[in-house]
Protein backbone atom coordinates (compact mmCIF):
# COMPACT_ATOMS: atom_id res chain seq x y z
CA UNK A 1 0.00 0.00 0.00
CA UNK A 2 2.73 2.39 0.96
CA UNK A 3 4.39 1.81 -2.47
CA UNK A 4 0.80 2.57 -3.99
CA UNK A 5 0.93 5.81 -2.34
CA UNK A 6 4.28 6.84 -3.24
CA UNK A 7 3.40 6.05 -7.15
CA UNK A 8 0.37 7.65 -6.81
CA UNK A 9 1.85 11.14 -5.47
CA UNK A 10 4.49 10.65 -8.16
CA UNK A 11 2.49 10.77 -10.52
CA UNK A 12 0.19 13.91 -9.36
CA UNK A 13 3.24 16.05 -8.67
CA UNK A 14 4.57 14.73 -12.87
CA UNK A 15 1.10 16.21 -14.01
CA UNK A 16 1.14 19.06 -12.37
CA UNK A 17 4.74 19.82 -13.98
CA UNK A 18 3.50 19.05 -17.46
CA UNK A 19 0.51 20.97 -17.31
CA UNK A 20 2.16 23.80 -15.71
CA UNK A 21 4.83 23.81 -18.90
CA UNK A 22 4.89 27.16 -21.10
CA UNK A 23 7.37 28.53 -23.53
CA UNK A 24 8.30 31.83 -21.76
CA UNK A 25 9.39 34.78 -24.05
CA UNK A 26 10.43 37.04 -21.56
CA UNK A 27 12.99 36.75 -18.53
CA UNK A 28 13.76 39.12 -15.48
CA UNK A 29 17.98 40.24 -15.22
CA UNK A 30 18.23 37.84 -12.22
CA UNK A 31 20.74 35.06 -12.98
CA UNK A 32 19.70 31.74 -12.05
CA UNK A 33 21.88 29.36 -9.97
CA UNK A 34 24.74 27.31 -11.84
CA UNK A 35 23.03 24.41 -9.09
CA UNK A 36 19.85 24.91 -10.55
CA UNK A 37 21.17 24.82 -14.43
CA UNK A 38 23.14 21.98 -13.77
CA UNK A 39 19.87 20.00 -12.31
CA UNK A 40 18.58 21.21 -15.54
CA UNK A 41 21.53 19.84 -17.76
CA UNK A 42 21.72 16.42 -15.66
CA UNK A 43 17.74 16.00 -16.40
CA UNK A 44 18.72 16.37 -20.14
CA UNK A 45 21.75 14.12 -20.00
CA UNK A 46 19.13 10.91 -18.71
CA UNK A 47 17.51 11.25 -21.65
CA UNK A 48 17.23 8.53 -24.09
CA UNK A 49 19.84 9.01 -27.01
CA UNK A 50 20.49 6.81 -30.11
CA UNK A 51 22.01 3.77 -28.86
CA UNK A 52 22.71 2.12 -31.74
CA UNK A 53 23.70 5.37 -33.93
CA UNK A 54 26.75 6.18 -32.12
CA UNK A 55 29.39 4.40 -30.35
CA UNK A 56 28.41 4.32 -26.50
CA UNK A 57 31.80 4.25 -25.61
CA UNK A 58 32.13 8.02 -26.39
CA UNK A 59 30.92 11.09 -24.99
CA UNK A 60 27.48 11.38 -27.50
CA UNK A 61 25.95 14.55 -25.79
CA UNK A 62 27.40 17.91 -24.82
CA UNK A 63 26.19 20.81 -23.43
CA UNK A 64 27.23 24.46 -23.45
CA UNK A 65 26.02 27.01 -21.37
CA UNK A 66 26.77 30.70 -22.41
CA UNK A 67 25.94 33.84 -20.34
CA UNK A 68 23.91 36.68 -20.64
CA UNK A 69 26.67 38.62 -19.73
CA UNK A 70 29.42 36.75 -21.14
CA UNK A 71 31.65 38.97 -24.41
CA UNK A 72 30.97 35.19 -26.66
CA UNK A 73 27.03 35.87 -26.47
CA UNK A 74 27.29 39.32 -28.24
CA UNK A 75 29.18 37.14 -31.12
CA UNK A 76 26.49 34.26 -31.05
CA UNK A 77 24.40 36.69 -31.25
CA UNK A 78 25.69 38.34 -34.36
CA UNK A 79 26.17 35.08 -35.92
CA UNK A 80 22.75 33.60 -35.45
CA UNK A 81 21.29 36.59 -36.75
CA UNK A 82 22.91 36.76 -39.47
CA UNK A 83 22.16 32.86 -40.34
CA UNK A 84 18.36 33.76 -40.20
CA UNK A 85 18.54 36.54 -42.23
CA UNK A 86 20.16 34.05 -45.22
CA UNK A 87 17.25 31.33 -44.30
CA UNK A 88 14.58 34.38 -44.58
CA UNK A 89 16.28 35.52 -47.79
CA UNK A 90 16.38 32.05 -48.87
CA UNK A 91 12.82 31.46 -48.04
CA UNK A 92 11.55 34.07 -49.73
CA UNK A 93 12.91 33.25 -52.61
CA UNK A 94 11.22 29.60 -52.73
CA UNK A 95 7.94 31.55 -51.72
CA UNK A 96 8.21 33.80 -54.88
CA UNK A 97 8.17 30.39 -57.03
CA UNK A 98 6.08 28.56 -54.84
CA UNK A 99 2.43 29.23 -54.15
CA UNK A 100 1.64 26.37 -51.82
CA UNK A 101 4.51 27.95 -50.05
CA UNK A 102 3.63 31.04 -50.24
CA UNK A 103 0.37 30.43 -48.56
CA UNK A 104 1.43 28.43 -45.82
CA UNK A 105 4.92 29.86 -44.98
CA UNK A 106 4.00 33.48 -44.70
CA UNK A 107 3.23 33.33 -40.61
CA UNK A 108 7.00 31.69 -40.70
CA UNK A 109 8.62 34.05 -43.17
CA UNK A 110 7.69 37.22 -41.31
CA UNK A 111 8.92 35.37 -37.89
CA UNK A 112 12.66 34.85 -39.84
CA UNK A 113 12.29 38.94 -40.87
CA UNK A 114 11.54 39.39 -37.44
CA UNK A 115 14.61 38.02 -35.87
CA UNK A 116 16.36 38.49 -39.17
CA UNK A 117 16.01 42.03 -37.93
CA UNK A 118 16.05 42.37 -34.61
CA UNK A 119 17.97 38.96 -33.54
CA UNK A 120 16.77 35.60 -32.56
CA UNK A 121 14.78 35.69 -29.55
CA UNK A 122 16.57 33.96 -26.30
CA UNK A 123 19.91 34.75 -27.57
CA UNK A 124 20.88 37.39 -25.38
CA UNK A 125 17.43 38.10 -24.06
CA UNK A 126 17.27 35.28 -21.37
CA UNK A 127 19.97 35.06 -18.85
CA UNK A 128 21.34 31.70 -20.25
CA UNK A 129 21.38 29.96 -23.71
CA UNK A 130 21.81 25.99 -23.59
CA UNK A 131 23.35 24.59 -26.72
CA UNK A 132 22.49 20.91 -27.04
CA UNK A 133 25.20 19.03 -29.12
CA UNK A 134 24.13 15.55 -29.96
CA UNK A 135 26.93 13.43 -31.75
CA UNK A 136 25.54 12.31 -35.56
CA UNK A 137 25.25 8.74 -36.31
CA UNK A 138 23.79 6.47 -38.98
CA UNK A 139 20.62 6.31 -39.13
CA UNK A 140 21.20 10.47 -38.24
CA UNK A 141 18.43 10.32 -35.88
CA UNK A 142 20.33 12.87 -33.83
CA UNK A 143 17.71 15.77 -33.79
CA UNK A 144 15.10 13.18 -32.44
CA UNK A 145 17.30 12.54 -29.48
CA UNK A 146 17.70 16.32 -29.35
CA UNK A 147 13.98 16.44 -29.28
CA UNK A 148 14.10 14.12 -25.99
CA UNK A 149 17.08 15.88 -24.10
CA UNK A 150 15.02 19.10 -24.16
CA UNK A 151 11.50 18.04 -23.09
CA UNK A 152 13.73 16.51 -19.95
CA UNK A 153 15.26 19.59 -19.61
CA UNK A 154 12.28 22.12 -20.17
CA UNK A 155 9.69 19.65 -17.21
CA UNK A 156 12.65 20.30 -14.98
CA UNK A 157 13.14 23.62 -15.22
CA UNK A 158 9.28 23.81 -14.73
CA UNK A 159 9.97 22.51 -11.68
CA UNK A 160 12.19 24.98 -10.78
CA UNK A 161 10.04 27.50 -11.62
CA UNK A 162 11.98 28.52 -14.11
CA UNK A 163 11.49 29.99 -17.65
CA UNK A 164 12.40 27.81 -20.62
CA UNK A 165 12.27 28.42 -24.79
CA UNK A 166 13.56 26.38 -27.81
CA UNK A 167 15.84 28.14 -29.46
CA UNK A 168 14.96 26.41 -32.81
CA UNK A 169 17.24 28.08 -34.75
CA UNK A 170 20.02 26.59 -33.07
CA UNK A 171 19.36 23.31 -35.11
CA UNK A 172 20.78 25.39 -38.52
CA UNK A 173 24.09 26.15 -36.52
CA UNK A 174 25.96 22.85 -36.49
CA UNK A 175 27.31 23.41 -40.05
CA UNK A 176 28.44 27.47 -39.66
CA UNK A 177 32.39 27.23 -38.96
CA UNK A 178 32.31 30.21 -36.40
CA UNK A 179 29.83 29.23 -34.40
CA UNK A 180 31.31 25.76 -33.69
CA UNK A 181 34.37 27.39 -33.34
CA UNK A 182 33.04 29.43 -30.13
CA UNK A 183 31.14 26.20 -28.57
CA UNK A 184 34.47 24.18 -29.18
CA UNK A 185 33.10 21.44 -31.38
CA UNK A 186 34.59 20.35 -34.86
CA UNK A 187 32.32 21.39 -37.42
CA UNK A 188 29.25 18.96 -38.42
CA UNK A 189 30.13 16.03 -36.19
CA UNK A 190 26.95 17.10 -33.87
CA UNK A 191 23.64 17.72 -34.54
CA UNK A 192 22.62 20.92 -32.36
CA UNK A 193 19.43 22.00 -30.92
CA UNK A 194 19.38 24.71 -28.17
CA UNK A 195 17.38 26.85 -25.13
CA UNK A 196 16.92 29.83 -23.20
CA UNK A 197 16.46 29.74 -19.11
CA UNK A 198 15.51 32.06 -16.82
CA UNK A 199 12.90 33.54 -14.17
CA UNK A 200 9.87 34.45 -16.48
CA UNK A 201 8.85 38.30 -16.26
CA UNK A 202 5.57 36.75 -16.91
CA UNK A 203 3.59 33.78 -17.05
CA UNK A 204 1.52 32.59 -20.44
CA UNK A 205 -1.74 31.95 -20.27
CA UNK A 206 -2.40 27.98 -20.53
CA UNK A 207 -2.72 26.75 -24.15
CA UNK A 208 -6.30 24.74 -24.57
CA UNK A 209 -5.94 21.28 -25.18
CA UNK A 210 -9.02 18.74 -26.63
CA UNK A 211 -10.16 16.09 -23.72
CA UNK A 212 -8.42 13.03 -24.27
CA UNK A 213 -11.93 11.49 -25.17
CA UNK A 214 -11.96 13.52 -28.99
CA UNK A 215 -8.48 12.63 -30.02
CA UNK A 216 -7.68 8.63 -28.91
CA UNK A 217 -9.02 6.40 -30.96
CA UNK A 218 -8.96 2.86 -29.59
CA UNK A 219 -8.46 -0.89 -31.42
CA UNK A 220 -8.78 -3.88 -29.50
Amino acid sequence: MSDLKISKECSDVFNNIIESRRSVRFFREEMPSKEAIGDIIRAGLLAPYAAQAVDENEYFRKFIVISKNSEKMKEIAEITKNKVKIMSEQLKSQMDKNLYLKEKGESFSKRLELFANKGVLGIGTAPYYIVVAEKKGIPPVEQQSLAHCLQNMWLKATSLDLGFHLVSATAQMGEDKDFCEILGINLGEFGLNGCAVGYPKEIPHKTSRPPVSEVIKWID
